[in-house]
């Protein structure tokens, strides 16, 4: 296996995307009632959203980041755009709950102008940075997201208000490098299955516009859609002859496999680029959160290298059976042709995903294709830098849900792995919107 050879990169990913990797505590905020409470995240639903229109200034570090580094991956969003009609709505999968985005002819003057921002000459690279901060300043004003929560149900909150929060939580994904063999073996166990021939995917808000942006997945049988088998029920064959086997991979391999959604096998014949094509339709589990349930891992130890470790070392029925209470299973299509190889794998928005530049989001909230501003504090006292950065919306994952959540894609091969693995931050999100649609929204009032 190999790593990115893009030097520079890796160093900028390291040094400057993710470092703050500290524990930071936080309580939500609260905007309804007199003051703060003091009950966890974990006692509050999600609502919906909330957004205020704010200025720049407002934005820790905006003009300390490399913002033209972002401009390549939002000019790739601009070219779904080039067929569509100007009413045609921007976000179609977008629920009613998510931020205002206008129509594509609100889009197409910051598209039509990027290319040539980008590519016409400059003194040096400040000068660079600078014009293309003001592209965005010109085209764009940033909105400030909050997550509605209220009360779980019988829970320790219930009766409380109903409270704002515009924290959330940010991690990190990457592209990974696995070993794989073209045939079943004692070691290459598990199969990756290309997309099933009887999987059906249903878009809910095609029937109901209030259900806009929720899908659910299954198979049709006597005339009736029913629910896709889950991964326990999979891994014992029950699709076995209606989904085509791309390769053989490592039971945990092919698990974290699933959870980044693409990656790169190594087969005797050469490597091989997968990419996601669906999944079953049941639940996301983190199954960090079985381990700190089963005693197995604390809150603070669970990160990608430490479930791993706590699957190899335990006996294969039980690792078995933990990957298990993840009921989601994914399905892969091989990855030919990509424009740029020195990209990534294809995210949701059918776009390449940049390194250190795409965000996976919830397209409930979000569209892709929206440049997106995350604000993570860092930790002075353990030298970790805060995370100030533009990034475009332009996947989504099974574990992405909520309207201040976010999943920073890193790149490829072993080095962005360790990176992403250790990254789980609160932060906050603002989404740049054109002038036109985001002056219909309130204004954030000062202080």
């Amino acid at each position: 296996m190999r790593l990115n050879t893009d030097k520079a990169l890796a160093a900028a990913l390291v040094a400057s995307l993710l470092t703050a990797v500290g524990a930071i505590t936080y309580s939500l905020t609260s905007v309804f009632g007199d003051r703060p409470t003091n009950y966890p995240d974990e006692e509050f639903d999600i609502a919906g959203a909330a957004f205020e229109r704010v200025d720049y200034s407002e934005l820790d570090g905006w003009r300390l980041d490399e913002a033209d580094a972002s401009l390549p991956a939002f000019m790739r969003s601009c070219r779904r755009l080039s067929d569509l009609p100007d009413n045609a709505p921007f976000a179609v999968a977008l629920s009613k709950a998510g931020a205002p985005t206008g129509v594509v002819g609100d889009w197409r003057a910051a598209c039509k102008e990027a290319p040539r921002v980008f590519e016409q000459p400059y003194a040096d690279t400040n000068a660079k940075t600078s014009a293309i901060r003001a592209f965005y300043e010109y085209h764009f004003r940033p909105v400030r997201i909050y997550a509605r929560l209220t009360p779980k149900p019988g829970g320790a909150a219930q009766g409380k208000a109903e409270r704002l929060s515009p924290l959330g939580r940010f991690t990190g994904y990457f592209e990974p490098f696995y070993e794989a063999s073209p045939q079943r073996t004692a070691v290459y166990s598990a199969p990756v299955y290309a997309r099933p021939d009887d999987l059906v995917t249903v878009d809910l808000g095609l029937f109901r516009p209030e259900l806009a942006g929720q899908r659910v997945a299954g198979r049709v049988k006597d005339g009736v859609l029913d629910p896709y088998p889950n991964h326990a029920a999979i891994n014992a064959g029950a699709i076995v002859g209606r989904a085509r086997v791309l390769a053989w991979m490592r039971p945990t391999d092919l698990f974290f496999l699933q959870i980044q959604g693409s990656g790169r096998l190594s087969l005797p014949a050469g490597e091989v680029r997968v990419g996601y094509d669906g999944a079953n339709g049941r639940p996301y589990t983190a199954i960090g959160r079985t381990l700190i349930d089963m005693g197995a891992l604390t809150r603070e130890a669970v990160s990608m290298q430490t479930i791993r470790a706590w699957l190899s070392n335990a006996a294969d029925a039980e690792a078995r059976k933990v990957r298990e209470t993840n009921e989601s299973f994914v399905f892969f299509r091989i990855l030919d042709g990509l424009p740029d190889r020195n990209l990534g794998p294809i995210g949701a928005e059918g776009t390449q995903l940049t390194p250190g530049r795409s965000l996976a989001v919830d397209p409930a909230y979000i569209a892709y294709g929206a440049p997106v501003w995350i604000s993570i504090d860092g930790k002075p006292e353990s030298n970790k830098a805060p995370v100030r950065r533009l990034l475009i919306a332009q996947d989504t994952g099974g574990a992405i849900k909520g309207p201040v959540r976010g999943d920073i894609f890193v790149g490829s091969g072993p080095l962005a792995g360790d990176v992403a693995g250790g990254f789980n931050e609160p932060g906050e999100m603002y989404v740049l919107l054109p002038a036109a649609v985001a002056m219909q929204l309130p204004k954030a009032e000062k202080p």
